[in-house]
């Protein structure tokens, strides 16, 4: 190590000075190390909550896509692809005959009080599976079920022998319809729905139709289980992709029981 000098000042003069400039490198190498060590233990914290971000689980995005223009009411395809609607309550059932109801449909109607318009379009040229589908979704969303049967007749006809006029010409009630005219029935046609994830998230359908379509999918029946209890288990089974509230939407009123396998 070189050591320089200054002959102007004495031994002790040059002894001093070499040993303040030693004192202020050791506190600035100090510092540096501090300052290190700070560093470091910033880095590992960062590391830790990076970490733990990657161990959170992530939460599933819900992508809103384009409705069509049935999926407001119930609604399911049937095993020939024809579209099924059924309204969700009496204003839906205006709608639906007043708007959607035309030359070449079917009507569908359970025979109790309480119970939805159901409309099978292009159900005049449908096979005789897809009119049985249609009438068991007409059935599973009746008063039926509320009541806890098991079945319910259901009657069909075309669209000209549907009115809101009776024979005096006075309005019938809101959702309610006059029927004139023969009617093709559908006797004792069972309950029972396929709910399940489709092409357009929760959607139900006549078990009837099958699990075509379906991603996965739970069978129902009437049973003595309370709908908020069974709408629990079912989205449990559905996993991420029906919420409690999609599977309640999607029930008909009334108490139910899970078919396994």
């Amino acid at each position: 190590m070189r050591i320089e000098l200054d002959f102007t000042k004495s031994v002790q003069e040059n002894a001093a000075r070499y040993y303040e400039e030693a004192k202020r490198l050791r506190e600035k190498a100090e510092g540096a190390e501090k300052a290190v060590k700070e560093t470091e233990k910033k880095l590992g914290d960062l590391e830790k909550r990076i970490a733990e971000e990657k161990e959170k689980p992530k939460e599933k995005i819900r992508v809103k896509k384009e409705k069509e223009w049935f999926e407001r009411f119930r609604w399911f395809k049937t095993s020939e692809g024809l579209l099924c609607i059924a309204g969700r309550d009496a204003k839906q059932n205006e709608l639906l005959v007043a708007k959607h109801l035309e030359d070449g449909d079917l009507f569908f109607h359970a025979d109790i009080h309480g119970a939805p318009a159901t409309i099978l379009k292009g159900g005049e040229n449908a096979g005789e599976k897809s009119k049985m589908e249609a009438a068991q979704f007409a059935a599973s969303y009746s008063s039926a079920w509320k009541v806890g049967s098991a079945t319910v007749d259901v009657y069909v006809v075309k669209p000209q022998q549907v009115s809101k006029r009776t024979e005096s010409g006075e309005f019938a009630g809101k959702g309610s319809f006059i029927i004139r005219g023969e009617r093709e029935w559908f006797k004792n046609t069972p309950l029972g729905l396929l709910i399940g994830i489709g092409g357009k998230g929760v959607e139900t359908a006549p078990v009837l139709r099958g699990r075509t379509g379906f991603a996965r999918c739970v069978e129902v029946g009437v049973g003595n289980v309370e709908k908020a209890d069974v709408a629990k288990e079912i989205a449990h089974i559905l996993g991420g992709e029906a919420t409690v509230d999609d599977v309640l939407r999607a029930l008909p009123a009334g108490k139910f029981r899970v078919e396994r396998g």
